[in-house]
């Protein structure tokens, strides 16, 4: 069944617009402030608006509920409650009341995904930053809040923040992380080389006063040089997190790092003769030989748990590296530049192996054991790779790879809503359907309980109270320029 819509007043609706990452610099933003271009994507644009009998789940963790209505206000969660139950706003005439008919719809909250990028991949190393076209894909394939999980061109990503934040273009909430974190040699030629504890703080200190609220470590850095670094970041109540193999996870972990990236399979812990401070080669093959239930791998896990270490699953980036793997979805495919699109499609179509079959069920078994002793998993997809992982589109994958993983759908959407938002610090305001929270909700034709590909259904995302159109933000907003703008 199609979303019924019943419009009211044009007059627009003012939504509470919250900085992700800075939640003091909120602001009222009203619908008619938006751009047009903006505007052209939205279906719900009033200040209040009742979404009835949906299946609901919340993003806590807690059962799914059928037959649930959500009362948005002035851009935030007014009520929640069974079917008929909620009486619209005091003084609010049923005329000015959007009603959208959620049968046989499912309603979750807006994704907060931590492993995002503005750039692609186009070749030769080359990563170009995709400011045009991939804020409303994220947007269109739920995410509400998303981070930068490392910046080439961070410059245009904090532009673009602040375009998306005065409505003069389409996009989430960004959380933008600073050029990477990185030592001599990094493989993308844009990458800084920090080689001294000094210039890791001067890195840090510039780049936070421009703005940036998170910075990433990658493969090549010090234990000392990432030291400094985190030090510096946490004196400005910033969050470092890491795609690692110079340092261990157990190394990390002691230097304060907050989050670890791609799950365990840049862990280089139980590489046999791995040097101090070298990135080793061969770490697959220890994921393969590893006991999971043994205290080699069981001792790292606890470890992080213990020092409170976020860990990000990216399953998307290596999952066609197994065999039988689906490919990206059409739409993905035509969101591609097309000097790049017939390339992309054929190496996706021909990475998998029978070793890469047998590596992502072991990266699924080691994230599970992870979040069932309690540790805090987030989510994210990260668009690099071979080109075949496309926002908004592989938003949508990725919480169906946390169900293929074994989570519960319940708490899949709690990985990639709560989760997300409570390493960010915004949980209070972001993350679950929640009365008094920013209404961020997502909206998909289907059963979500019975069938993962509602996920591919979306048809409202609602970010701080005004309902885009996820089908025409895909359809219109991006066709053929990934890879270039």
């Amino acid at each position: 069944m199609n979303t019924i819509l019943r419009r009211a007043s044009a007059v627009a609706a003012a939504a509470l617009l919250v900085v992700a990452g800075d939640p003091a610099s909120a602001e009222a933003q009203p619908f008619d402030a938006l751009s047009p271009q903006v505007q052209s994507f939205v279906d719900v644009s009033t200040p209040h608006v009742l979404i009835e009998n949906a299946l609901l789940i919340d993003g806590t963790g807690a059962p799914a509920r059928a037959g649930m209505d959500v009362l948005v206000s002035e851009g935030r969660i007014a009520a929640v409650g069974p079917s008929g139950s909620i009486a619209p706003p005091a003084g609010i005439a049923d005329d000015d009341l959007t009603r959208v008919d959620a049968s046989g719809h499912t309603l979750i909250p807006g994704l907060v995904m931590l492993h995002e990028h503005m750039f692609y991949p186009s070749g030769q190393a080359r990563y170009n930053t995709n400011e045009v076209s991939f804020p409303p894909l994220y947007l269109a394939g739920g995410v509400t809040t998303m981070r930068t999980g490392g910046s080439l061109d961070t410059y245009s990503d904090l532009s673009t923040k602040r375009l998306i934040e005065a409505g003069s273009v389409v996009g989430p909430h960004m959380d933008v992380t600073g050029p990477y974190l990185e030592g001599r040699g990094g493989f993308i030629r844009s990458f800084p080389e920090l080689e001294t504890p000094e210039e890791a703080r001067a890195h840090v200190d510039f780049w936070a006063d421009r703005g940036v609220t998170s910075f990433k470590a990658y493969n090549l850095i010090t234990r000392e040089v990432l030291g400094a670094a985190i030090e510096a970041a946490h004196a400005r109540g910033i969050k470092v997190t890491g795609h690692l193999c110079s340092i261990t996870y157990r190394e990390a972990a002691d230097l304060g790092i907050d989050n670890l990236e791609h799950g365990f399979f840049a862990a280089t812990d139980w590489v046999a003769d791995k040097g101090p401070d070298q990135c080793p080669r061969g770490a697959g093959d220890t994921y393969l030989e590893l006991d999971l239930e043994g205290r080699a791998f069981l001792d790292v896990v606890d470890h992080l748990i213990e020092n409170d270490v976020a860990l990000t699953s990216t399953l998307n980036v290596v999952e066609r590296q197994a065999e039988g793997r689906p490919l990206p979805p059409d739409g993905a495919a035509a969101a591609m530049l097309p000097e790049l699109r017939e390339g992309v499609m054929r190496r996706a179509a021909g990475r998998g192996t029978p070793r890469g079959t047998a590596l992502i069920q072991r990266y699924m078994d080691m994230e599970k054991i992870f979040f069932d002793r309690g540790g805090m998993l987030v989510v994210g997809t990260d668009p690099t790779g071979a080109g075949d992982v496309v926002p908004g589109y592989a938003n949508q994958r990725s919480v169906q790879l946390l169900i293929e993983m074994g989570l519960g759908v319940e708490q899949a959407v709690m990985v990639a809503t709560l989760n997300g938002a409570t390493y960010l610090e915004r949980a209070d305001e972001i993350g679950s359907v929640e009365v008094g929270k920013v209404a961020d909700l997502v909206l998909m034709r289907g059963d979500l309980l019975a069938d993962a590909e509602a996920l591919r259904a979306m048809t409202l995302v609602f970010k701080d109270g005004v309902g885009y159109s996820s089908p025409r933000l895909f359809e219109e907003g991006t066709t053929g320029w990934v890879g270039v703008r």
